[in-house]
């Protein structure tokens, strides 16, 4: 792999790139978006207030780090330390063991969590419980795991034949998805986990021959020995396992593949080299990231070193959040163009359009100055440090849901609608 392309794969480029955005948009040189530097103040505001909310005084230490634990605790049911629990009266009492199992599980969970579409729903079965979006294909994971639709073994675990195996009428059924409660992607879905499959198998140093997701424990814990795991060991392994599953239509340079990273004109105007305009995200790669992480330190008490490393989420919730409060609003071409492709009330872009890719950098750059100012505000008040990963949890994404659940109550969407495989976003 030639150092462009490597540079492209890694956490440093994700940031140093969206910072050149972000100096773009103080100056008024973005190509589809303008900032009013003066609302992010409202923003902050807005999103302490929903910290403070669910959190304050006294119960900021208990914000869990954004991951993919609580979607499974939806609806106040505990359904992994339940599932922890039930494992262990069956006799599996081995820590590391159960953390595998976790990792199996939010390994398949994560990459399945892409935007399910305003209409899906899931009943949980045995309650009329429904469940909508992330949280909903968190429990549909967990069923499916529970019932060994992603292994060839009858355990619940995870491994890459199980992944092949699995067809898109398997997957439908096990998300209930019809047509009059359709969830979005779910062939290429499909083709995700068993191209993941496939990568997994090709992967053994990782993940064992069986191509286990949860091998990557041991790995980590060799790679550590008595030291503090660290996010760049698991980066690594992570970006080598999945690049070669992400849809083929994606970016490459040189041939090879770069994942979640696009060209991006803002870049391309001062860019003295191919890969200089292209913008990396590696989104559900870092969601992945910050969920696997949570498993190591409950059950196994590691410690994680370089987590800082990792950025916000260049997502739509987070991203929707800013357009919502006005921070940052279409320019008038970019926004005719979208209500053109909608022909609704909201303009609409392919994820890899140029105003999508250029307000996924933005958001970075709006994320990263928004936890300045949250961070300053609760250590001063409460002398308390919250971590950007708690931020995303308590504070930006659930104040990006709540904030277009008011303004959008029947579809709760994004500002911003974009058309999606179920792979991206």
């Amino acid at each position: 792999m030639d150092s462009e392309t490597k540079y492209l794969l890694s956490l440093r480029a994700i940031r140093e790139r969206a910072k050149i955005v972000w100096t773009a948009a103080q100056t008024g040189n973005l190509s589809h978006f303008d900032l009013h530097e003066d609302r992010l103040e409202d923003v902050a505001k807005f999103v302490l207030s929903v910290i403070e909310r669910d959190f304050g005084p006294n119960k900021f230490d208990t914000i869990p780090p954004h991951g993919r634990w609580q979607h499974f605790e939806v609806g106040g049911v505990p359904r992994v330390t339940n599932l922890i629990e039930s494992w262990k009266s069956q006799g599996v009492t081995d820590e590391v063991e159960i953390t595998r199992r976790l990792i199996d599980l939010f390994f398949v969970s994560v990459l399945l969590d892409a935007g399910a579409g305003d209409v899906w729903r899931y009943v949980e079965p045995g309650t009329e419980n429904k469940y909508e979006r992330s949280e909903g294909i968190a429990v549909a994971s967990l069923y499916m795991f529970n019932e060994f639709a992603f292994t060839t073994r009858k355990i619940p675990a995870v491994d890459g034949q199980g992944l092949v195996n699995l067809s898109a009428d398997a997957l439908a059924a096990g998300f209930q998805s019809s047509t009059s409660n359709e969830m979005l992607g779910v062939e290429s879905r499909a083709a995700l986990l068993k191209s993941l499959g496939t990568s997994l198998l090709a992967h053994p140093k990782v993940f064992g021959e069986e191509g286990r997701p949860g091998n990557v424990v041991d790995y980590m814990l060799n790679s550590a020995g008595t030291s503090d795991l660290d996010v760049f060991v698991l980066w690594d392994a992570l970006q080598e396992v999945l690049i070669p599953s992400w849809p083929k239509d994606r970016t490459t340079v040189n041939g090879a593949p770069v994942g979640d990273a696009w060209p991006l004109s803002i870049l391309q105007k001062q860019a003295t080299t191919t890969t200089a305009g292209i913008q990396p995200f590696h989104k559900l790669t870092q969601w992945l990231t910050y969920s696997l992480m949570v498993p190591f330190q409950r059950l196994l008490k590691k410690q994680w070193a370089n987590a800082d490393a990792l950025t916000a989420l260049a997502e739509y919730r987070n991203g929707g959040l800013f357009v919502d409060l006005g921070a940052i609003t279409l320019k008038p071409e970019a926004l005719e163009k979208g209500l053109k492709a909608s022909g609704q009330e909201l303009p609409l872009f392919d994820a890899s359009d140029d105003v999508i890719v250029e307000w996924r950098a933005l958001t970075l750059g709006l994320l990263d100055a928004v936890y300045e100012k949250i961070v300053a505000s609760i250590e001063g008040r409460y002398n308390v440090h919250l971590s950007m990963a708690q931020v995303l949890e308590a504070g930006t994404w659930k104040s990006g849901r709540e904030i277009a659940a008011q303004k959008r109550p029947t579809t709760k969407s994004s500002p911003i609608l974009m058309r999606s495989d179920g792979t991206l976003f």
